[in-house]
């Protein structure tokens, strides 16, 4: 007795380009049979081997699942052979150089020179690098949208098999959207990076402003090359600190809306939302800075101007200059080293939990234990480590050139504020009440005209 098994379905590829051959090997380790419609059958270049190549025409009327690998300049050869084309599946995974260079998305336009197909937009997020090395990242998200179910059914079965993970985002009128999708340049850090970019050119010309030019107009001494590495370690520390407490800010803001009015089922003004959507991107910038800051003060010793210092300290000692032990100096000392290392350290801890493979093996009380309160004992001991930093300087005139706080001062003051809100929101009374509103309690009426009252 002879059993024949059934071979599956081809599946068409127009196109034999990079992106065409990639796709066609990915499903053919699949065991999927694959069929190339090309211009040029004889002379298309290298392919899978295995796959067969044919004209369009002949290649369509093989499969019913097409994947449209072709620039949209060059759909125009579709609309002649139309009727070989209508019922089947028309996969486009196009995607434009530009946002909004066509009236119309590339799938729709696809669909009006093939009325009669069914067109699926899919694959476009992809790469053929990526589907090149696809066995090993199965987690990869493919979107697709299209306004028949069945093909975009019949689209999803081929993804799912390829080991991607299908996310429908309905008809076809999301094709814009889909199609925008590869163009996005890191759009949840545009406005971290913007207030990061803002943040550091303000310190940096202030700093500038405070330590170089004042030492030559004041005193005629030129410090300028103190520019690349203590100027440089000033600004990015205290631009580090002041986006760690932005980070906690907007939560601290939210609180107090709420309890102001006293439910949580009012929506937070636009600013505040949008501001709470982007804290990982201003953590993960201000452990850059931190970075940026333990790099500049392992360099210290090496430092030309350091050795120097300590050369002619020692020269003076020699001189029958004694200096007497001071034990206060020395905890200061060690207490400023030590607060700025294990808060450097619990940096590191958040930064290495906002991983998505991190996170996503964390549950949601472990992650929220590491995020906010491991998040604000690193707030506190790195604003710790800065008041020991600046110890009693603010006592003395001298500190204030040309009437301007030092840059440390400056760095203290969003922290300080965070850290105060905080330990209200913490008092038994603050928390009992905000923790009712986040559980779903409401003021009531009665409770709502008597606060008005209260502040008429």
């Amino acid at each position: 007795m002879h059993v024949h098994e059934r071979l599956p379905e081809p599946l068409c590829v127009f196109g034999t380009g990079d992106f065409g051959r990639s796709l066609g090997q990915r499903l053919q380790q699949t065991a999927y049979r694959v069929v190339y419609g090309s211009r040029r059958p004889h002379s298309c270049g290298p392919l899978p081997q295995g796959a067969q190549v044919m004209s369009h025409v002949a290649a369509a009327q093989s499969a019913s699942v097409v994947f449209v690998c072709i620039h949209r300049e060059n759909y125009d050869f579709l609309e002649t052979f139309a009727p070989q084309l209508k019922g089947k599946v028309l996969v486009d995974v196009s995607n434009n150089p530009k946002k909004n260079i066509y009236p119309e998305a590339n799938a729709e336009y696809l669909q009006r020179l093939v009325p009669g197909a069914h067109v699926v937009k899919a694959f476009n997020t992809l790469s053929a690098w990526a589907l090149q090395n696809g066995p090993s990242d199965a987690s990869r998200q493919v979107y697709l949208c299209g306004n028949s179910s069945e093909a975009k059914q019949a689209v999803a079965q081929v993804a799912t098999k390829l080991g991607l993970t299908v996310l429908d985002r309905g008809s076809l009128a999301a094709a814009r959207e889909l199609e925008d999708f590869p163009l996005e340049l890191f759009p949840e850090w545009r406005l971290p990076f913007r207030l990061a970019i803002s943040l550091v050119a303000f310190l940096f010309f202030y700093l500038l402003i405070r330590d170089i030019i004042y030492e030559y107009v004041v005193n005629g001494k030129d410090i300028s090359f103190r520019i690349m590495v203590s100027l440089a370690n000033k600004v990015f520390p205290i631009a580090s600190l002041i986006m760690l407490s932005l980070c906690y800010l907007p939560g601290i803001i939210a609180a107090f809306l709420q309890l102001y009015r006293g439910t949580k089922y009012k929506r937070f003004p636009d600013w505040l939302d949008r501001w709470m959507l982007c804290r990982k991107q201003l953590g993960l910038i201000a452990l850059g800075f931190a970075v940026l800051h333990v790099l500049y003060t392992l360099i210290i010793p090496i430092r030309y101007y350091v050795r120097f210092r300590i050369a002619a300290s020692t020269i003076a000692k020699v001189k029958n200059q004694t200096t007497v032990f001071d034990t206060t100096v020395a905890w200061r000392g060690d207490s400023f080293y030590s607060t700025g290392i294990l808060g450097f350290g619990l940096y590191l801890l958040l930064g290495i939990t906002s991983l998505p493979s991190v996170s996503n093996a964390l549950s949601w009380r472990e992650f929220s234990f590491v995020q906010s309160k491991l998040g604000y004992l690193t707030l506190f001991l790195c604003t710790l480590h800065t008041y020991l930093y600046g110890r009693d300087k603010f006592l003395f005139p001298s500190t204030y050139k040309w009437y301007t706080p030092p840059g440390y001062m400056l760095s203290l003051v969003v922290p300080s504020v965070v850290i105060v809100l905080k330990l209200l929101i913490l008092l038994p009374c603050v928390d009992s009440r905000l923790t009712r509103i986040r559980r779903g309690w409401e003021r009531t009426d009665q409770e709502e005209d008597s606060k008005e009252s209260l502040l008429t």
